[in-house]
């Protein structure tokens, strides 16, 4: 048996102009990717053998697929639940120093972050980079398809229909602009300061390679 995970719980009565139903109904989900991932851990831990195994179709293909889907959900959730709502919806401090740095302005930053909003099936990402310490927007269209290794998240953003659906119909671009409104910006420069106290932690090096010694 393995140590299963549990859901965490999120402050949702902070969040303006989405609402206590969509968000529930959203979180519903995110329980279904914890669930899936206790039970896939469960069945790698007990079955000790996968004959067969190839690329095509077998038993512990389907499970590792299953895995990183899952394993994602759950963590792009809580990363996306997190950084929503609070009293701190106004950019400051050091994001938005970096955000200025590298996008010119925040309506910039606000523009681009939108646009691969809108671009992407899934998931909008605001990461800080070690291969050039700068902001990246990337996009993901599913859970595991566009993810960027070792790149440390800073924001994230659903634009599933399962985000939005019961409160805005198809009108994605409300959405996201109801979303920005509600970011969370205590929470953003919360993890930028891991990131840059895991960086000063480290040895000199390659930036690079610097996170990665530390990853593994």
């Amino acid at each position: 048996m393995v140590k299963e995970i549990n859901t965490k719980v999120f402050d949702f009565e902070s969040v303006n102009g989405i609402s206590m139903n969509q968000l529930t109904q959203h979180y519903k989900l995110y329980e279904g990717y914890v669930k899936k991932i206790n039970e896939i851990w469960n069945i790698l831990a007990k079955k000790k053998d996968f004959k067969g195994s190839n690329p095509t179709f077998s038993t512990l293909r389907s499970l590792k697929l299953g895995e990183s889907y899952a394993l994602n959900g759950v963590k792009l959730h809580e990363l996306y639940f997190e950084n929503l709502g609070g009293n701190s919806t106004r950019p400051f401090g050091p994001i938005l120093e970096l955000i200025i740095r590298d996008y010119g302005s925040y309506s910039d930053f606000q523009n681009r972050f939108k646009g691969v909003g809108l671009s992407m099936r899934g998931w909008a990402v605001l990461a800080i980079d070690p291969i050039d310490n700068r902001l990246h927007i990337y996009g993901q269209d599913s859970h595991d398809k566009g993810l960027v290794w070792n790149a440390f998240p800073l924001l994230i953003l659903d634009v599933y229909e399962h985000a939005y659906m019961i409160d805005f119909g198809i009108d994605r671009s409300k959405y996201i602009d109801v979303f920005m409104s509600n970011i969370n910006f205590d929470i953003v420069n919360t993890r930028l300061s891991i990131y840059n106290t895991l960086m000063s932690k480290l040895p000199p090096m390659n930036p690079m390679l610097r996170y990665h010694h530390y990853l593994i």
